[in-house]
């Protein structure tokens, strides 16, 4: 990629119980990425709650974004513009990002982006490959989002899958609920699988008719809830570390299959993970292993890049600042926000 000229991207990150901000140089390095997490206040829920969010969002963000000027050490005349998510998402905590990015930009003269949220979680592969370039697929996993995505140039995009009922991350937070693990489910779910058998419980893989890229992981839920509910009808004992290590196995092969048809199908020697369930490491050695079996290049982002982060923002902001994007004052917060809409 052709060196266009030193740009800095002042980026705002508040879609669901992250507030973040960050700036980045050239759409590849990050000067700074200050993240407040609000984890700690939500797993008393079980779970986010989104008045909660919005509030804790409100509290921070100055904070935030008054941290990440100062860790990169550039002021607001240093920057060429505000790039914030504007959705998909929770209403009230991406309006939190969108109001202070209009205002930022207002007073500051500045340009303002607005970035797709999924945009943002494929970008974070570039941060730390810089030899990565479209054309690629992607695998995007998180807690809202199962998406396989054709990634065609920087910008646009073609769904190849995506999830028709829960998304992954959501039935990891699901099963670990219903093991007593708590919230969040993904880490844990990925931390006691590694103490249990994954072949202890055959648990069911969706395959749905006339769409081989799609994913469905209701039914895979549902199934890992019967079995503890059967167990505690029958007064037997269940290992959680078994229903752990089996629910993920199940997971991460259907990911992992799909993935990799698509990638053959498609003919794709470039292949990328991104959102917070790529952080999980059975997902991370098994798609490295489909990858090396079949000469694909495989990418991935380190895990502080795989959660909700600024620094992802800042890079999606980047390509679309060069390729024109700008949104003006009437920008608002569109919680339903299709990948590739503007």
């Amino acid at each position: 990629m052709k060196e266009i000229r030193n740009i800095n991207i002042l980026a705002i990150e508040s879609s669901c119980d992250e507030t973040a901000a960050a700036v980045v140089h050239n759409g590849r390095e990050v000067l700074s990425n200050v993240i407040s997490s609000q984890i700690d206040l939500h797993k008393l829920y079980g779970g986010v709650v989104p008045e909660i969010a919005s509030r804790k969002h409100i509290e921070k963000i100055n904070q935030v974004i008054e941290e990440a000027l100062k860790e990169a050490e550039v002021t607001l005349s240093d920057l060429d513009a505000v790039a914030v998510t504007y959705g998909p998402g929770l209403v009230g905590a991406l309006l939190v990002g969108v109001a202070e990015a209009k205002a930022i930009a207002y007073a500051a003269g500045l340009p303002l982006v607005g970035v797709h949220h999924i945009e943002g979680h494929i970008s974070a592969n570039y941060i730390e490959n810089p030899e990565l370039e479209p054309p690629f697929l992607c695998l995007v996993a998180s807690g809202g989002h199962t998406h396989l995505v054709c990634v065609k140039d920087y910008g646009k995009y073609e769904i190849l899958g995506r999830t028709r009922d829960d998304a992954a991350g959501e039935a990891y937070d699901k099963v670990a609920r219903a093991i007593g693990l708590g919230y969040p489910g993904g880490p844990k779910i990925d931390r006691i699988a590694r103490e249990g058998n994954p072949d202890a419980v055959k648990f069911p893989k969706a395959n749905i008719d006339g769409a081989k890229y799609d994913f469905s992981f209701s039914g895979l839920k549902s199934a890992v809830l019967n079995y503890i509910n059967g167990c505690k009808m029958k007064g037997e004992n269940f290992d959680p570390a078994d229903i752990a290590a089996s629910f993920q196995k199940a997971v991460v092969e259907v990911l992992v299959e799909k993935s990799m048809q698509a990638a053959e199908d498609y003919g794709m020697h470039k292949f990328a993970i991104a959102g917070g369930v790529a952080s999980n490491t059975a997902l991370r050695s098994a798609m490295e292993q489909a990858c090396a079996m079949r000469g694909i290049q495989f990418y991935h982002p380190s895990p502080i890049y795989c959660t909700d982060n600024a620094a992802m923002i800042g890079a999606a902001g980047f390509y679309e600042y060069l390729a024109g994007t700008r949104h003006g004052w009437d920008l608002n917060a569109v919680p339903n926000l299709k990948l590739g809409e503007r």
